[in-house]
C-alpha cells in the first residue's frame, strides 16, 4: 500500500521544484543579459543573477533545515517559461521591441517564483519550520522587488521604445 502523502512531502516536493527553477533561471540570466540592448536591462539582469545565486544558497539551507540532499525536481513550468523567453529573443532580435519582451519574459518567471515562495513560506510556517520560513520570506521580497524594478524599467523606457519604433 502506498504511503499517505503529507504536508511535508508537498513541501519537499516543492522545494525542488523551486530549486530546479533557480538553478535553471541562473542559465537563462547570462542570455538575456547578453540579448538585452539597454545597459539598464542588463543591469537588472546581472543583479538578478546575483540575487538568485543567494537563493539557491538559501534553498540549500532549507534543504539542511529539513534533513534532505537539495535536489531539484524537473520543473515543467520554468522549462515552458525560459522556452518563451528564448522564442522572444529569436523572434524580436534587433528589434525596438526586444527589452519589452525580455521584460516580459523575465516578469513570468517572477511571478512564477512569487507563488512558490509564498507558498513554502506558508507551508513551512505552518510546520513550525521558523527559520525555513525566515529564508523564503527573504528570497520572496526580493523577488518582488525584482518584480517592481522591471515593472518600472518597462514603464520608464522599454515601453516606450518599442512603440515609438511603430
Amino acid at each position: 500500500m502506498a504511503k499517505e502523502k503529507t504536508l511535508e512531502d508537498l513541501f519537499h516536493d516543492t522545494l525542488r521544484d523551486i530549486y530546479y527553477a533557480e538553478r535553471k533561471i541562473l542559465k537563462a540570466l547570462p542570455k538575456m543579459q547578453r540579448a538585452a540592448q539597454s545597459q539598464e536591462l542588463k543591469a537588472a539582469f546581472e543583479k538578478h543573477r546575483e540575487q538568485t545565486e543567494g537563493h539557491v544558497e538559501r534553498l540549500q539551507q532549507v534543504f539542511e533545515i529539513i534533513g534532505k540532499a537539495p535536489r531539484g525536481k524537473t520543473c515543467d513550468a520554468i522549462e515552458g517559461i525560459v522556452a518563451e523567453g528564448e522564442e522572444i529573443m529569436d523572434e524580436f532580435k534587433d528589434t525596438p521591441a526586444l527589452d519589452a519582451g525580455l521584460i516580459s519574459a523575465a516578469q513570468a518567471v517572477e511571478h512564477y517564483e512569487i507563488t512558490r515562495y509564498g507558498t513554502l513560506r506558508r507551508w513551512a510556517s505552518e510546520l513550525g519550520l521558523a527559520d525555513a520560513a525566515r529564508l523564503l520570506e527573504a528570497t520572496l521580497k526580493e523577488e518582488a522587488r525584482t518584480d517592481e524594478d522591471l515593472t518600472k524599467l518597462a514603464e520608464t523606457s522599454a515601453n516606450q521604445r518599442a512603440r515609438k519604433a511603430a
